[in-house]
């Protein structure tokens, strides 16, 4: 009996080694070259005005942040709205430049629960961030509506979100700034990076400044505006960080960008064969996705009691599913706010995220549901 994973990159080899050989022959593997081919692939996916290729998702969060004090005069502690059930780069985030993470509790989707939000607004509050958490926008529109109401920031935490869409449209264009993830298991696949995605140009532009140790002109832009010679001259605005994502890494960005929508077709395929499967169990419960939405489903999620007993049922049976996430407010960081997600924190001790990924096939599908049917019917 072969183990199924939860996760399992897939990775077109071949297409993707023609594109990191031109890099190699060119020998230009840093900034510029692929990462600007990558940024206009993105925008032309998604449709989106402003992109900037990244060396993670969480370096862009922590750059939506930071751009977003600055030009909004925040001060530290002020208050950014947020979910405890993420991965923990979304809160840290926050905390890098001093402000205070206020968790809200999370709705049938598993995202933000909007009257939680609202309540708990106060004169400090600054920001909302939203986490889609599996690809689900949640009630993302809701949200939207409460930002503009008391003058909010939104910022998205589309880590999860390559590729999905609501009311037609590719998310991201409804936030001040969204941040997508490509680590390696992600639905658009590379070894690690990410985008950044302001909605207003000039944050844009100041961006690129902050992922290159706050350099006014790269060295790429320096290389090919300098017919030939090298510009040295250049002036650091400020301490910036080393953040930007790399040619190899767009590369595969190129080649992986061409297949997200027929690799989240399949992904909706197999999270539609675990939904028949589940049907007839009550006590499996489902995460419903959110309505005129077509969600990318990096994760199929499902509540059970006795969720550890399970997990390693399915262990038992060579079956190696995950968890996503924890609520954050156990790590000792946040504990302050222990108690205070009481939906956020039963979905955190019920929550399995089943195998997901382009290798399954039906009859592994079939295995994984029939296991977990199994250990609940057992467990009567």
């Amino acid at each position: 009996m072969e183990p199924i994973q939860l996760f399992v990159p897939t990775f077109r080899i071949e297409e993707s080694l023609e594109e990191i050989r031109v890099c190699l022959e060119k020998g230009w593997t840093g900034l510029g070259f692929k990462t600007i081919e990558f940024e206009k692939a993105w925008l032309d996916f998604t449709g989106l005005e402003n992109a900037h290729f990244v060396d993670s998702a969480t370096a862009g969060l922590h750059l939506a942040v930071k751009l977003l004090k600055l030009h909004g005069g925040w001060a530290d502690g002020d208050e950014v709205i947020t979910t405890p059930l993420t991965f923990v780069s979304s809160n840290h985030a926050i905390l890098y430049e001093n402000l205070k993470p206020v968790f809200a509790d999370v709705d049938e989707y598993l995202c933000l629960d909007p009257a939680s939000v609202e309540a708990l607004i106060t004169p400090h509050t600054r920001a909302v961030l939203y986490v889609g958490l599996g690809g689900n926008p949640g009630q993302l529109d809701r949200i939207v509506e409460i930002c503009k109401k008391h003058h909010l920031k939104l910022i998205l935490d589309a880590a999860h979100m390559t590729g999905t869409r609501l009311h037609g449209r590719h998310v991201g264009w409804q936030a001040d700034v969204s941040v997508f993830s490509f680590q390696a298991v992600k639905n658009l696949p590379t070894a690690d990076s990410g985008m950044i995605c302001f909605s207003d140009k000039a944050l844009d532009a100041e961006v690129r400044k902050w992922t290159w140790l706050g350099i006014n002109k790269d060295t790429y832009s320096r290389t090919v505006s300098s017919e030939g010679t090298y510009k040295w001259y250049y002036d650091v605005e400020f301490v910036g960080h080393k953040y930007h994502g790399n040619s190899i890494m767009a590369a595969l960005g190129l080649v992986s960008i061409k297949y997200v929508e027929s690799d989240n077709e399949y992904r909706r395929k197999i999270a539609g064969w675990y939904d028949e499967l589940f049907a007839k169990e009550p006590r499996i419960g489902l995460v419903k996705m959110a309505p005129d939405s077509v969600p990318s489903r990096h994760l199929y999620q499902v509540l059970v009691d006795e969720r550890d007993r399970a997990m390693s049922y399915l262990n038992e049976h060579k079956i190696y599913p995950g968890v996503h996430y924890r609520d954050n407010t156990v790590y000792r960081m946040y504990e302050y706010a222990d108690g205070t997600c009481p939906n956020a924190r039963s979905a955190s001790d019920r929550i399995i995220s089943l195998p997901l990924h382009l290798r399954l096939t039906e009859q592994d599908v079939q295995r994984v549901a029939n296991t977990l049917i199994e250990f609940v019917q057992l467990s009567k």
